[in-house]
């Protein structure tokens, strides 16, 4: 099969080359990709500053797709079943964040796309344990985006805990910074979106889908917009997913006494120079949240399933396998939101 291999560590290193197809052995589920995500942190794999990544393998893991084989000790998932999967392909399985669900958090977990062949290809597996399957009504290419959806659940709903009325302040509107707006926004918070005048075509996309206010801090006063929509308090909730120190130290300005910030994004340097008099005199909560876990994607399934979340309208292009360089430049250029690799011309929605 034809694969996107990130061959050796540094720079570059990717190649579009052919390799064996996985086999479903044991648990293992065998998908034909529909479609896969390019996230920042195949990204970071591309430009070799991602520690986590193990070449050589196969990147990607926001996929979508057709099950086409599942090995003896599967039990549910079937042939045919259009599914999705987590990212987690194996754990140490007794540590306590094991045994809580929370995945995420195990120092022994190995990921898809990272240490485990991953969905840039026309086949990956994954075991059964991680896949879900795709509800009725639920396009492939929106099934494919669930992962990013799930990192907005865990931020949105298990760290920030948002509820109807909160007002929130996303900084960053790429692909994570837009699923966390839409599940604020199903959550019936009002949302203010924040970044800089280069994200113009993120911000109406973001409008597009349900936020309620969008602010391009290289015009406009953000403490003041905020201050103004409530009454001098301050955002009940502030989510950081840029990346960028900044933004984190403006979400504490701009974050309530007592009220929360999350942080998604990560910094450029381990330790970086945070406002830390405003937690310590506000109250401030400041929460990390890491990627997503097992709970997180069954209330991410669910929000599928209601319509209430549609990951799909955040995608702006849409490459072959063949020409996932197209894809990953432009992402690296930073156009559009969302960059998604065709893996199968003959799954692609209609």
């Amino acid at each position: 099969m034809k694969a996107v291999v990130k061959s050796s560590t540094g720079y570059d290193n990717m190649i579009y080359e052919e390799i064996p197809e996985p086999e479903a052995t044991g648990d293992l589920v065998k998908i034909k990709v529909a479609y896969s995500g390019i996230c920042g942190t195949d990204l970071h794999a591309f430009k070799g500053t991602y520690s986590s990544t193990k070449p050589p393998v196969v990147l990607g893991h926001e996929f979508s797709g057709i099950v086409t084989a599942v090995g003896p000790e599967v039990k549910k998932i079937k042939v045919g079943n259009r599914v999705t999967s987590e990212t987690t392909f194996s754990t140490c399985g007794h540590c306590s964040y094991c045994l809580s669900g929370d995945y995420n958090l195990c120092s022994h977990r190995r990921g898809i796309g990272t240490q485990i062949n991953g969905s840039m290809a026309e086949y990956v597996v994954s075991r059964e344990e991680s896949i879900h399957i795709v509800p009725e009504g639920v396009s492939l290419l929106s099934a494919a985006l669930t992962e990013p959806l799930a990192c907005g659940v865990h931020a949105g709903i298990e760290k920030g805990d948002v509820q109807k009325g909160d007002v929130v302040c996303i900084f960053g509107v790429g692909a994570i910074g837009q699923m966390v707006a839409q599940v604020c926004k199903a959550r019936g918070a009002t949302v203010v979106v924040a970044g800089l005048s280069s994200d113009r075509e993120r911000f109406q996309i973001a409008l597009d889908n349900g936020a309620d206010r969008a602010v391009d801090q290289m015009k406009e006063d953000l403490a003041q917009v905020i201050g103004q929509m409530t009454g001098g308090e301050g955002a009940d909730i502030s989510f950081e997913c840029s990346g960028a120190v900044p933004a984190a130290n403006k979400a504490l300005e701009i974050t309530r006494r007592k009220g929360k910030v999350i942080q998604m994004g990560v910094f450029p340097q381990s330790k970086e120079q945070i406002w830390t008099d405003l937690i310590l005199h506000k109250e401030i909560n400041y929460v990390g949240s890491r990627s997503q876990k097992p709970s997180s994607w069954r209330t991410s399934i669910q929000l599928l399933a209601a319509h209430t979340v549609v990951p799909e309208k955040i995608v702006t292009k849409i490459v072959t396998l063949e020409n996932w360089r197209e894809g990953f430049e432009t992402s690296m250029r930073g156009e559009g939101v969302k960059a998604v690799i065709s893996c199968n011309a003959d799954l692609e929605d209609k």
